[in-house]
């Protein structure tokens, strides 16, 4: 009874965010021809919505750990909070996109997840203890989850194989233009005009709202609703889709949140400086990321993405062993160049290598299923980052990342090399 009393309640839900915002709405049906440098204009206008939330998100993100610190929070509490937002994020990630694939709907949970972020921004600006971020963070990621695998899903079907790496990189330079923007205001708004981290955190929430609007005229794809169990979508995963989940998740370990690398460039300077200069090294990183994207995607076109992932791994491992020695300042700009490059390297291309390998009709589920995993390998990933900067010493924060790095892309490289991997799904060994 309990079973048909909420199937019917979500099927309510659906039913209310498809009237909202209806599939297509503004944007006339049976017209690929629109396209904007190649690419599918639905696909510019999800980037101009990540834009807009990563500019809402990046005014929050570069002083987060700052305001944790302020609150009374720890090392150990901060990477707590940095692994719990993502694996919390990672729960719905799979669920979301099981769900666009069994009701061939994924702007539906697009829409809600970007106005669960939004919301739950305002009430983060009230916080009065690291114990309201533990809470509120987590919940603001709720949002992220539920509309991850579904618009990746979105952008993997109007884009062609032949140009998907540059479509996903695309939409990640737009997300990390409004990264730059928004650290970029936070900067100002701390430096320049000295306000509080509670009004820039307000502010930015209130900047997550007018992503909104772009998002009413994406039209998605006609997808068609498929009678799955999500205990079935996910034993037909290719064996090749299998083993790269297991070597990023095991990437997504060492991988531990940003926050510690603003943390540590904070450690080599005094007073408010300490503050504002690791904000500023922020923006660089996003300057980085945002240049690279999109040509790093091309380049995975061309060249294949197991060499262009199996590079990003590799350059991790290095960036965290360069974090672990004392720094100046002329290095921390290398080194948040350099990070800056490793996320540029690895983010898009990552989910352009599991849509490749992917079957077409469950890529929603692959999707979550990816993000899934590397979301749940973040929890433990921060607790241990945290634990070792609290009570051992920063530098053995990035010599455990720098491990895990290095194993994934010798891992990824000696996959590529020997090919031992069976591609029959895992129903045809039961």
């Amino acid at each position: 009874m309990k079973e048909r009393l909420c199937a019917k309640s979500f099927r309510k839900v659906v039913e209310l965010h498809i009237r909202i915002f209806p599939r297509g709405a503004g944007v006339k049906d049976g017209n690929p021809m629109k396209s904007f440098l190649g690419i599918n204009v639905n696909i510019v206008l999800l980037g101009l919505v990540s834009f807009l939330t990563d500019t809402s998100s990046e005014m929050i993100m570069p002083i987060l750990p700052f305001f944790i610190a302020a609150l009374g929070g720890t090392g150990l509490a901060i990477g707590l909070i940095g692994g719990l937002e993502e694996s919390v994020a990672s729960i719905l990630k799979v669920f979301s996109g099981y769900w666009s694939d069994r009701y061939g709907r994924r702007k539906v949970f697009v829409s809600s997840g970007y106005l669960t972020s939004s919301i739950s921004k305002i009430f983060l600006a009230f916080s009065t203890a690291w114990q309201h971020v533990l809470i509120l963070g987590p919940l603001e990621r709720i949002g992220k989850g539920l509309r991850t695998a579904p618009r990746d899903a979105i952008i993997a079907d109007y884009a062609e194989e032949e140009v998907r790496g540059k479509a996903f990189g695309f939409h990640r330079a737009l997300d990390t233009s409004g990264a730059i923007l928004g650290s970029t205001l936070a900067l100002i708004l701390f430096w320049f005009l000295k306000l509080e981290f509670k009004i820039i955190i307000f502010l930015g929430a209130l900047i997550a709202f007018s992503a909104l609007t772009p998002l009413y005229v994406v039209r998605e794809r006609r997808v068609e609703a498929k009678r799955i169990t999500l205990k079935i979508s996910l034993a037909e995963l290719p064996g090749s889709l299998r083993l790269f989940i297991i070597i990023a998740t095991l990437f997504a370990l060492g991988n531990f949140t940003y926050m510690f690398f603003i943390l540590r460039a904070g450690q080599f300077f005094a007073g408010k400086i300490a503050i504002a200069m690791p904000i500023l090294l922020y923006i660089w990183f996003n300057v980085i990321y945002a240049s690279f994207s999109t040509p790093l995607g091309t380049l995975s076109d061309k060249i294949g993405r197991r060499s262009v992932l199996s590079f990003g791994y590799l350059l991790f491992g290095l960036t965290c062993l360069l974090f672990a020695l004392p720094l100046s300042m002329f290095s921390l700009i290398i080194l948040f160049a350099l990070y800056g490059l490793v996320y540029a390297t690895i983010e898009g291309n990552q989910r352009a290598f599991v849509s490749d390998l992917a079957p077409k009709e469950l890529r929603g589920t692959s999707l979550g299923t990816f993000h899934t995993a590397i979301g749940l390998a973040a929890l433990p990933s921060g607790i241990i980052a945290g634990a070792l900067w609290q009570y051992f010493n920063p530098a053995a924060t990035f010599f455990y990342g720098s491990a895990l790095g290095f194993l994934a892309a010798i891992l990824l490289v000696l996959e590529t090399r020997f090919s031992f991997v069976d591609d029959r799904p895992m129903d045809q060994f039961c």
